[in-house]
């Protein structure tokens, strides 16, 4: 008889585990995840990517943002074998853990122990790696440091989005997990531990984090822009107002590799047909090739300078 499991995830990147899981054969008894939310200009609140991919499927669903005395009960009535996680958000206390006769097992988008926390795709992107990956591991008391099980390596080409690298992570991230509770269900786990010598740390993105500052790297704001795709976005001001800088790069061109004094860093010293908007930073120059007025719709910069006359030799603040 396979073991019964309870899977505990919410945004989208779990959502491909979960089906992987329940398409595998193994028996999800209930899913956990965060309470419904409004989104966006809405009031009315929506159930997360997990919650509504567990009602498709047919599956239990428990609504917690934190481990209270009622997921304890709720857990406790199915016997579980397993907990299975996946971008759940919340640390599991020790007493929770314990109902689980084998534990559980958690997917992290990094290889372990680096990046431990709340953002390796964007910490990978920013840090302008090489190399990332997919980890599982046993859940631990601290935060990622758990024995692992499995790891898969990814090559980065330096052109990933946080978008982009999470729809990879969550792809990857289920197949690996499938491959996980298979060992663990036929004690064919090989458990590593983790060097915390090696041990490095990434905090939860905050929206503050998309504000760019054109005294840095032409290369560092481009790696910024990639890492805060989709949330929460890089922005700048341009005449007052507020300004989405959605896509961009170090320019290969424009004569103006160097910051002159009269070239200060956000200042935009031209445009090139084929880069974009090529603004001044603190070194090297940065072309954008898609922007947006906030509340305005995004366009390419062909189009962003059609509708925007006069735009260069503006500062970007």
């Amino acid at each position: 008889m396979p073991m019964s499991l309870v899977f505990a995830g919410s945004p989208a990147i779990a959502v491909p585990a979960l089906r992987a899981i329940v398409g595998a054969g193994h028996r999800v008894a209930a899913v956990l995840t965060n309470p419904d939310t409004a989104k966006g200009r809405s009031p009315d609140p929506v159930p997360t990517p997990v919650a509504l991919c567990a009602e498709e499927l047919r599956l239990p669903v428990l609504k917690n943002a934190r481990i209270d005395g009622g997921v304890m009960d709720a857990v406790r009535g199915l016997s579980p074998s397993l907990l299975v996680t996946f971008a759940y958000g919340a640390l599991f206390p020790a007493a929770f853990l314990n109902l689980f006769q084998r534990g559980g097992i958690n997917c992290h988008p990094s290889l372990l122990p680096k990046y431990r926390g709340a953002a390796p795709i964007q910490e990978a992107i920013l840090k302008r790696d090489a190399i990332t990956g997919i980890t599982i591991q046993y859940l631990a008391e601290k935060m990622d440091a758990g024995d692992i099980i499995l790891t898969e390596e990814m090559p980065l080409h330096g052109r990933e989005t946080t978008e982009d690298l999470s729809a990879l992570a969550a792809e990857r991230g289920a197949a690996l997990l499938v491959r996980a509770v298979s060992l663990i269900e036929t004690n064919a786990v090989k458990r590593v531990r983790q060097e915390e010598r090696d041990a490095s740390y990434c905090g939860k993105t905050g929206k503050d984090e998309g504000r760019i500052d054109w005294s840095r790297a032409a290369d560092d704001i481009d790696a910024q822009i990639r890492a805060f795709t989709p949330w929460p976005l890089c922005r700048t001001h341009a005449t007052g107002k507020e300004l989405l800088v959605l896509e961009a790069r170090g320019a290969g061109t424009g004569g103006k590799n160097g910051m002159t004094a009269r070239d200060a860093p956000g200042t935009v010293i031209g445009v090139d047909r084929h880069e974009g908007i090529l603004v001044q930073t603190g070194q090297g120059v940065l072309a954008i090739t898609r922007l947006q007025w906030k509340s305005k719709k995004a366009l390419d910069f062909r189009d962003f300078l059609n509708g925007t006359r006069h735009f260069v030799g503006t500062m970007l603040e």
